[in-house]
Parts: structure tokens; sequence; C-alpha cells
């Protein structure tokens, strides 16, 4: 057994560059054997007010919702009202045919592969400000295609939730926020958290999301409803209650807690470390169960180490991109590594030289990685989206937060080809050949997507490529940058890597695949 032990100062430490009067901070929260021993906040809940975070101060938590909402389904379950392996057909039959037949498991697990409505939203038609779950849960109504079959990939599925969140009011006969209050909060006394849909509504006792601008300056932003996929806020001392609570559970069966922390597995037989809800990974060998959430302007992380007897709750109210890269997630282990011994337990891992670099992709689904070193550290920019890798002791390179691994075939740094390997599927990718200079003249033009109804057109404005593109809820305009021949990438316009992918254009120009990490290859045809 390895228990945990609190050293306070070292904990303090670890945020005194947010313990000041003058920028947003985090509040943060630890319990050893389901006691609360540390509990303090640092900085200000919002910059317009002279008032400083605290553990009762309310703070989105996030995808960390998502287990709550699972849970909620779940309870429904033990009602005798649905099953968790029903189809979303049962309760939900206007969908299009290739929904139909995704079961509530998978949605849960994110192995329905079904295309991601809300990143299709963010990428062809804007952050969406005023969309609601209702109009979200509508594309599945229209979208003709999926990412994959259901049950064979992993692909986090923010829209899948949407769906289980439509299905649960159509179940219940009332709304989430209702189904939660009463069947979980109020039962495990969590009375400050709540299911809120929107920042423009006001709640007490909350602080502000800070987002950062491209000057550096604080700004907020407001976006989507958002319910049973991340619209939750709680605070500190209620999610240590929860935690506590997930030991010893009231709310749910033994039945209903085992399905949720037991990972799927897919149709390849790989684990995907997910259950329903809920993240199952190590530190160091031990086993961590969490699950983190990031917000425009905040963010959280929540996980517990049974062998350790360790729960650990972080909430920030500042972009999680911005004054600590990665989040509430990087500060989660930090604080793990001050509390656990790690005597007897696994080295951490590290990154082995030389750095791998190159374009890899693949013609036939439009998926693409780019290798390079940022800061001394391995990055893997998938489908445009770049994650943490580190190279393991037979020089494969591993994906900090998912299961991607990618093979090196011994050729050096810059190989010939790679191997993609997500979560048991493997995928080859060949070497992109570089180009000086690009000429996007011979893409300029209109483009529709017959899957989804969005439409792009590839434009010239002073010498540079941009992606416009009108979806359902608005409209886009991105900067493409060639990386290689047949491979742009579309920059962010705003700044967020998630809202930014690639293309991979058909060499005789009649039309592209667009990709992301939650979107892969989707269609785009010419039509001028």
């Amino acid at each position: 057994m390895y228990r945990a032990r609190l050293d306070e100062r070292k904990i303090d430490a670890l945020f005194a560059d947010l313990d000041q009067c003058h920028h947003p901070g985090a509040a943060v929260g630890i319990a050893i054997d389901g006691r609360p021993v540390y509990r303090k906040g640092f900085g200000l809940a919002s910059l317009e007010l002279p008032m400083v975070l605290t553990p009762a101060t309310r703070m989105r938590i996030g995808s960390t919702t998502k287990h709550f909402t699972c849970l909620a389904y779940l309870l429904l379950c033990e009602d005798g009202k649905a099953g968790i392996d029903d189809p979303v057909s049962k309760f939900l039959p206007e969908l299009n045919p290739v929904a139909r037949h995704v079961t509530m498991r998978q949605l849960m697990g994110n192995t329905s592969g079904l295309r991601d409505a809300i990143d299709l939203c963010f990428q062809f038609s804007g952050l969406g400000a005023g969309v609601t779950n209702a109009q979200l849960v509508g594309l599945y109504r229209d979208v003709l295609d999926a990412n994959a079959a259901p049950g064979t990939s992993f692909c986090y599925n923010n829209g899948g939730f949407c769906i289980l969140t439509e299905v649960i009011e159509r179940i219940a006969g009332r709304s989430l926020e209702e189904v939660l209050r009463n069947r979980i909060f109020d039962r495990v006394g969590m009375y400050d958290t709540l299911l809120r849909r929107r920042d423009s509504n006001f709640v007490s006792n909350s602080a502000t999301a800070h987002m950062t601008s491209p000057a550096g300056e604080y700004e907020r932003w407001y976006w989507m409803d958002h319910a049973g996929h991340g619209g939750m806020v709680s605070t500190v001392d209620d999610m240590l209650r929860w935690l506590a609570h997930m030991s010893a559970p009231v709310v749910g069966s033994s039945q209903t807690w085992a399905a949720m922390r037991s990972p799927q597995r897919l149709a390849n037989g790989a684990s995907t470390g997910y259950g329903l809800g809920l993240k199952i990974s190590s530190w160091r060998g031990l086993e961590v169960i969490e699950h983190g959430g990031g917000w425009l302007g905040a963010s959280c992380q929540m996980l517990k180490i049974p062998a350790a007897g360790l729960s650990i709750v972080l909430l920030d109210n500042s972009n999680c991109y911005g004054l600590r890269p990665h989040g509430a997630m990087v500060s989660a282990h930090a604080i793990i590594a001050a509390c656990v011994e790690d005597v007897g337990l696994q080295a951490a891992p590290r990154d082995a030289a030389p750095l791998a670099r190159g374009i890899y992709y693949s013609p036939e689904t439009g998926r693409s990685i780019q290798l390079y070193a940022e800061e001394g550290r391995q990055v893997g920019s998938v489908d445009g989206n770049p994650q943490p890798f580190h190279a393991v002791a037979n020089g494969d390179l591993v994906a900090d937060h998912w299961d991607f691994r990618i093979v090196l075939p011994g050729e050096g740094a810059m190989p010939a080809a790679i191997r993609f390997i997500h979560y048991g599927n493997v995928e080859p990718l060949e070497a992109a050949a570089p180009v000086p200079t690009a000429n996007p003249e011979a893409l300029l033009g209109r483009y529709r997507c017959d899957a989804t109804g969005d439409e792009a057109t590839i434009l010239d404005k002073s010498g540079r490529a941009y992606l416009a593109t009108v979806g359902r809820f608005g409209s886009t305009l991105k900067p493409l940058e060639s990386v290689a021949k047949d491979l742009w990438r579309a920059d962010s316009p705003n700044g967020l890597a998630f809202c930014g992918g690639m293309l991979v254009t058909d060499p005789d120009g009649r039309g592209f695949r667009y990709s992301t990490l939650q979107t892969w290859g989707l269609s785009f045809r010419r039509v001028d």
C-alpha cells in the first residue's frame, strides 16, 4: 500500500504563482482516506470584483459533468425504464439510420463511432453562441455518415452526450437539471452544485471564467448551451463530498458503479481505458479514476487513487491553455507527486533522442500526423491538434493523454512511413512530400459536404489562402497554411487548437478531406 501524506508547504509552492490579488487563479482540495486535509483558493474569483477564490466558490467543471450524466441514465436503468445496451432508436426514432443502432453504452463510453455534433459546430459554424442542446441533437437527424462503425473505435465525443441528455429528459419527463438535482446532488449534500447551461444567466457565488486574448488581456467569452456533456458548476467542497461518496456510494447500485468504472473493449479486443463517463488511467503503476474538464476560460481535474487513499479536485478560472499549459490536469499530477512517495513505483517515462519529425498522412482516410520538437519535448499534431508524446524503450512514441502509439520503422528521425495505432486500430501513414512554396490557385472555389450539409469556400485574400465555411448555426474563416504536398493546416481563428483541422486535397482538385481529433476524413466535393 502506498498511503498519501500531506506536506502543506509543497502544495502551497505548486500554486505560489497564482497566490496573488490581480489575476484569476485556482481552488484546490485534497482528501486522504475520505477526510479533507487541504482546502485553499488562490487568485481572484473575478477581475471585476476584489474577491478571492475559495473552496466554496462555484466554478465550471466542464466535461467532469459526463459521469454525473451517465449516472443519471443508469439510475433510470435501475428503475426499469431503460437498459444500458438499448439502441438509441428506442428513445429517439427520428435520428438518421446511421445513428439508430448505436447503443446507450456506446454513447456513454465514446465508442459510438458517430460524428461529434459539437465538433462539427466548432469547425464550420464557430463557437455557436445561442445553439441549444436540442439543435445539436437535431444534427443527428441529417448527418449521413460516421467516423467508424459502432464499437470499433474510441473517439471522445461530446455530441454523444447531447443525445444522452435528450434521452434522459424524454424518459424522465423532466429537465436534466431537475434529474441531477433530485436524484444525485441533494442526496449527496452537494447543495452548491447545479447544471448551468449558459454563463449569460446570473448564478450567485460564481467565479468568472477568464479567457486570454491574443494581446494577453483577459476577456469573457460565451458559447453554446452546455448540458450533459459539460454544463455543471460546483465547488471544491462539494466535489470533495462527491469523491468521498464514490468510495461508498449511496446513489447508484454496486452494479451501476462497476459499469461506470469498467473500461470498454472494442471489437479488436483493445481496452479504451474509459468506462461510462470515467477514465481509468495510471500514475507510475497506481490505478487512477478520473475525469477532467475544460471550458472557455476554466478547467477542472477530479481524480482518486484508491491504493493511496488520495482524492484531488482542482478548479481554475483562467484560460486552461494560457496561465498553465494543459490546465488542471498537469497541476493535479504535480499534487500526486507531492503526496505519494514514489519508492518502488514505476519510473516516469523519459523522452529518447533524437526526437522524430516529419509530416505523415493517408490519402485514403485523410488523417495526418505532424511530428516535431517543442521546448525539447516530442509533439505529435494529430489531425491538427498538438499532443505531447514520449518515447518508450522500444523507440515507439506514446501519447501522454490518449492511447495513441506511433511506430517508427527504425529509419532515423524522419522515416518514409509510420504506423499510427489508436486504441488497437492500426493505420499506415506515408511521408508527405515537402513543397518549398504552395500555390493555392488550383484550390480556389466552392465545396460542399454532402454528409453534413456544410459549405466551404477556399479563397485568396491578399496572397493568403483561407477556408471560409458556412454551417447550420453560423460561419467561420480560417487561414490555411501549406505544410506539405496536398496537405494544408486550417488554423483556428480564435487561437483554440480544437477549432482547427487539416485538409488533405485531391491531386486532381475535385475536393478535399477535413480531419480533426474528433472528426475523421470528412469529404468535401467541388461544386463550382
